[in-house]
Protein backbone atom coordinates (compact mmCIF):
# COMPACT_ATOMS: atom_id res chain seq x y z
CA UNK A 1 0.00 0.00 0.00
CA UNK A 2 1.65 3.43 -0.97
CA UNK A 3 1.35 5.88 1.99
CA UNK A 4 1.83 8.70 -0.26
CA UNK A 5 3.90 11.57 0.74
CA UNK A 6 4.49 11.95 4.95
CA UNK A 7 2.48 14.66 6.45
CA UNK A 8 4.57 17.15 7.99
CA UNK A 9 3.55 18.08 12.08
CA UNK A 10 1.07 21.27 11.30
CA UNK A 11 -0.52 19.18 8.82
CA UNK A 12 -1.40 16.18 11.11
CA UNK A 13 -2.07 18.51 13.78
CA UNK A 14 -4.79 20.13 11.38
CA UNK A 15 -5.73 17.08 10.06
CA UNK A 16 -6.52 15.25 14.32
CA UNK A 17 -8.33 18.60 15.00
CA UNK A 18 -10.34 17.91 11.52
CA UNK A 19 -11.26 14.51 12.25
CA UNK A 20 -11.97 14.61 16.40
CA UNK A 21 -14.72 17.68 15.48
CA UNK A 22 -16.33 15.15 12.89
CA UNK A 23 -15.96 12.22 14.76
CA UNK A 24 -17.42 13.93 18.20
CA UNK A 25 -20.31 15.47 16.03
CA UNK A 26 -21.31 11.76 14.33
CA UNK A 27 -22.34 10.04 17.29
CA UNK A 28 -24.37 13.35 18.91
CA UNK A 29 -26.18 13.83 15.64
CA UNK A 30 -27.65 10.27 14.95
CA UNK A 31 -28.72 9.86 18.36
CA UNK A 32 -30.48 13.18 18.44
CA UNK A 33 -32.39 11.71 15.08
CA UNK A 34 -32.93 8.77 17.04
CA UNK A 35 -34.33 10.20 20.10
CA UNK A 36 -36.27 13.29 18.90
CA UNK A 37 -38.21 10.94 16.28
CA UNK A 38 -38.94 7.80 18.35
CA UNK A 39 -39.66 10.15 21.62
CA UNK A 40 -37.92 8.51 23.78
CA UNK A 41 -35.02 7.28 25.70
CA UNK A 42 -35.77 3.77 25.77
CA UNK A 43 -34.59 3.14 22.54
CA UNK A 44 -31.79 -0.08 23.25
CA UNK A 45 -31.69 -0.72 19.63
CA UNK A 46 -30.23 2.84 18.57
CA UNK A 47 -27.28 2.73 21.39
CA UNK A 48 -26.27 -0.81 20.56
CA UNK A 49 -26.09 0.24 16.67
CA UNK A 50 -24.21 2.90 17.30
CA UNK A 51 -21.72 1.53 19.77
CA UNK A 52 -21.26 -1.33 16.79
CA UNK A 53 -19.85 1.79 14.80
CA UNK A 54 -18.20 3.72 17.18
CA UNK A 55 -15.90 1.52 19.00
CA UNK A 56 -14.65 0.01 15.58
CA UNK A 57 -14.47 3.87 14.06
CA UNK A 58 -11.71 4.87 17.39
CA UNK A 59 -9.70 1.69 16.51
CA UNK A 60 -9.38 2.59 13.09
CA UNK A 61 -9.19 6.12 13.36
CA UNK A 62 -5.69 5.73 15.64
CA UNK A 63 -4.56 2.51 13.57
CA UNK A 64 -4.71 4.95 10.22
CA UNK A 65 -3.26 8.46 11.84
CA UNK A 66 0.05 6.09 12.96
CA UNK A 67 -0.04 4.01 9.69
CA UNK A 68 -1.38 6.10 7.25
CA UNK A 69 -2.57 9.48 7.92
CA UNK A 70 -2.37 10.66 4.11
CA UNK A 71 -5.50 7.87 4.07
CA UNK A 72 -7.44 9.76 6.97
CA UNK A 73 -6.75 13.42 4.73
CA UNK A 74 -8.48 11.82 1.49
CA UNK A 75 -11.52 11.09 3.59
CA UNK A 76 -11.88 14.07 4.62
CA UNK A 77 -12.62 15.20 1.24
CA UNK A 78 -16.38 15.21 0.89
CA UNK A 79 -17.04 17.45 -2.14
CA UNK A 80 -17.50 15.61 -5.76
CA UNK A 81 -15.98 16.82 -9.34
CA UNK A 82 -18.03 14.64 -11.13
CA UNK A 83 -21.76 16.26 -11.82
CA UNK A 84 -22.71 12.60 -11.81
CA UNK A 85 -22.09 11.93 -8.58
CA UNK A 86 -22.97 15.19 -7.07
CA UNK A 87 -26.83 13.84 -8.38
CA UNK A 88 -25.45 10.74 -6.62
CA UNK A 89 -24.53 12.94 -3.32
CA UNK A 90 -27.57 14.77 -3.26
CA UNK A 91 -29.91 11.82 -3.76
CA UNK A 92 -28.23 9.63 -1.54
CA UNK A 93 -27.80 12.24 1.16
CA UNK A 94 -31.97 12.37 1.40
CA UNK A 95 -32.19 8.13 1.00
CA UNK A 96 -29.94 7.74 4.04
CA UNK A 97 -31.35 10.44 6.39
CA UNK A 98 -35.03 9.01 5.55
CA UNK A 99 -33.33 5.64 6.10
CA UNK A 100 -32.23 6.97 9.84
CA UNK A 101 -35.32 8.43 10.91
CA UNK A 102 -37.97 5.98 10.17
CA UNK A 103 -36.96 3.37 12.81
CA UNK A 104 -37.18 6.19 15.76
CA UNK A 105 -40.70 6.91 13.82
CA UNK A 106 -41.24 3.28 13.60
CA UNK A 107 -40.51 2.61 17.21
CA UNK A 108 -42.63 5.55 18.26
CA UNK A 109 -45.70 4.14 16.63
CA UNK A 110 -45.33 0.71 16.80
CA UNK A 111 -45.05 -0.37 12.89
CA UNK A 112 -42.69 -3.20 13.51
CA UNK A 113 -41.73 -6.54 15.91
CA UNK A 114 -38.55 -7.10 15.43
CA UNK A 115 -37.40 -10.27 17.55
CA UNK A 116 -34.16 -9.92 19.75
CA UNK A 117 -32.39 -12.76 18.14
CA UNK A 118 -32.76 -10.46 14.58
CA UNK A 119 -31.68 -7.04 15.89
CA UNK A 120 -28.37 -8.59 17.69
CA UNK A 121 -27.81 -10.76 14.62
CA UNK A 122 -28.13 -7.56 11.83
CA UNK A 123 -25.41 -5.87 14.29
CA UNK A 124 -23.43 -8.66 13.70
CA UNK A 125 -23.78 -8.15 10.27
CA UNK A 126 -22.64 -4.55 10.17
CA UNK A 127 -19.91 -4.84 12.09
CA UNK A 128 -19.09 -7.82 9.44
CA UNK A 129 -19.72 -5.43 6.48
CA UNK A 130 -17.55 -2.20 8.53
CA UNK A 131 -14.71 -4.72 9.15
CA UNK A 132 -15.01 -5.67 5.29
CA UNK A 133 -14.76 -1.77 4.64
CA UNK A 134 -11.19 -1.66 6.93
CA UNK A 135 -9.42 -4.34 5.35
CA UNK A 136 -10.29 -2.32 1.76
CA UNK A 137 -9.09 0.89 3.31
CA UNK A 138 -6.04 -0.92 4.87
CA UNK A 139 -5.54 -2.43 1.21
CA UNK A 140 -6.20 0.85 -0.80
CA UNK A 141 -4.27 4.24 0.48
CA UNK A 142 -6.52 5.76 -2.58
CA UNK A 143 -10.26 4.66 -1.42
CA UNK A 144 -11.52 8.30 -1.18
CA UNK A 145 -14.95 9.68 -0.36
CA UNK A 146 -15.37 11.05 -3.54
CA UNK A 147 -14.34 9.67 -7.00
CA UNK A 148 -11.04 10.92 -8.73
CA UNK A 149 -7.77 9.98 -9.96
CA UNK A 150 -4.53 11.11 -7.82
CA UNK A 151 -1.07 11.42 -9.67
CA UNK A 152 0.91 8.62 -9.60
CA UNK A 153 -1.98 6.39 -7.96
CA UNK A 154 -1.42 2.93 -8.59
CA UNK A 155 -4.02 0.07 -9.44
CA UNK A 156 -5.14 -2.56 -6.66
CA UNK A 157 -5.83 -6.12 -8.45
CA UNK A 158 -4.94 -8.35 -5.30
CA UNK A 159 -6.92 -9.59 -2.07
CA UNK A 160 -10.45 -8.62 -1.94
CA UNK A 161 -10.25 -6.73 -4.81
CA UNK A 162 -9.23 -10.34 -7.09
CA UNK A 163 -12.61 -11.42 -6.24
CA UNK A 164 -15.15 -7.93 -6.91
CA UNK A 165 -13.72 -4.92 -8.17
CA UNK A 166 -15.55 -3.02 -5.39
CA UNK A 167 -15.19 -4.17 -2.21
CA UNK A 168 -16.07 -1.47 -0.31
CA UNK A 169 -19.31 -1.17 -1.77
CA UNK A 170 -19.81 -4.46 -0.89
CA UNK A 171 -19.18 -3.71 2.41
CA UNK A 172 -21.35 -1.12 2.47
CA UNK A 173 -23.91 -2.94 1.14
CA UNK A 174 -23.74 -5.68 3.90
CA UNK A 175 -23.56 -2.52 6.89
CA UNK A 176 -26.75 -0.15 5.37
CA UNK A 177 -28.85 -3.61 4.55
CA UNK A 178 -28.81 -4.99 7.69
CA UNK A 179 -28.73 -1.22 9.45
CA UNK A 180 -32.71 -0.90 9.33
CA UNK A 181 -33.28 -4.21 11.47
CA UNK A 182 -30.46 -3.29 13.98
CA UNK A 183 -32.38 -0.67 14.72
CA UNK A 184 -35.72 -2.69 15.10
CA UNK A 185 -37.56 -1.45 11.60
CA UNK A 186 -38.44 -3.36 8.90
CA UNK A 187 -40.09 -0.10 6.86
CA UNK A 188 -36.62 1.56 6.78
CA UNK A 189 -35.43 -1.20 4.17
CA UNK A 190 -36.78 0.98 1.29
CA UNK A 191 -34.72 3.85 1.92
CA UNK A 192 -31.99 1.76 2.49
CA UNK A 193 -32.44 -0.83 -0.81
CA UNK A 194 -33.27 2.68 -2.68
CA UNK A 195 -29.36 3.70 -1.36
CA UNK A 196 -28.00 0.65 -3.13
CA UNK A 197 -29.60 1.03 -5.84
CA UNK A 198 -27.87 4.69 -6.01
CA UNK A 199 -25.18 3.24 -5.14
CA UNK A 200 -25.00 0.81 -8.15
CA UNK A 201 -25.30 4.21 -10.22
CA UNK A 202 -22.15 5.96 -8.43
CA UNK A 203 -20.76 2.50 -9.02
CA UNK A 204 -20.89 2.92 -12.56
CA UNK A 205 -20.14 5.94 -13.30
CA UNK A 206 -17.26 5.46 -11.45
CA UNK A 207 -15.75 3.13 -13.51
CA UNK A 208 -15.91 4.95 -16.70
CA UNK A 209 -13.92 7.51 -14.67
CA UNK A 210 -11.25 5.09 -13.48
CA UNK A 211 -11.30 3.49 -17.28
CA UNK A 212 -10.30 6.94 -18.66
CA UNK A 213 -7.72 8.06 -15.84
CA UNK A 214 -6.46 5.28 -14.21
CA UNK A 215 -3.69 3.20 -16.47
CA UNK A 216 -4.54 -0.67 -16.42
CA UNK A 217 -8.13 -0.40 -15.65
CA UNK A 218 -9.63 -1.41 -18.38
CA UNK A 219 -7.06 -4.83 -18.43
CA UNK A 220 -8.30 -5.22 -14.48
CA UNK A 221 -11.72 -5.28 -15.21
CA UNK A 222 -11.22 -8.24 -18.16
CA UNK A 223 -9.58 -10.05 -15.60
CA UNK A 224 -11.93 -9.16 -12.64
CA UNK A 225 -16.07 -9.73 -13.63
CA UNK A 226 -17.44 -9.26 -10.34
CA UNK A 227 -18.35 -5.81 -9.81
CA UNK A 228 -20.13 -6.09 -6.38
CA UNK A 229 -21.24 -9.75 -5.97
CA UNK A 230 -19.04 -12.79 -6.67
CA UNK A 231 -20.09 -14.77 -9.08
CA UNK A 232 -23.37 -12.82 -9.57
CA UNK A 233 -22.82 -9.17 -10.50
Amino acid sequence: MDKGVEMTSDELRILKKKIAIRFSLFPVFFLLIFLLTAGSFDYWQAYIYLAVLIIPMIFVFFYFLKKDPKFLERRTKGKEKEKEQKIFQFFSSILMLSGFIIPGLDLRFGWSDVPVWLILTADIIVLLGYLMIFFVFRQNSYASRTIEVEENQKLITTGLYGFVRHPMYTGMSIMFLATPVALGSYPALIPFCLFIITMIYRLLNEEKVLMKRLQGYKEYCLKTKYRLIPFIW
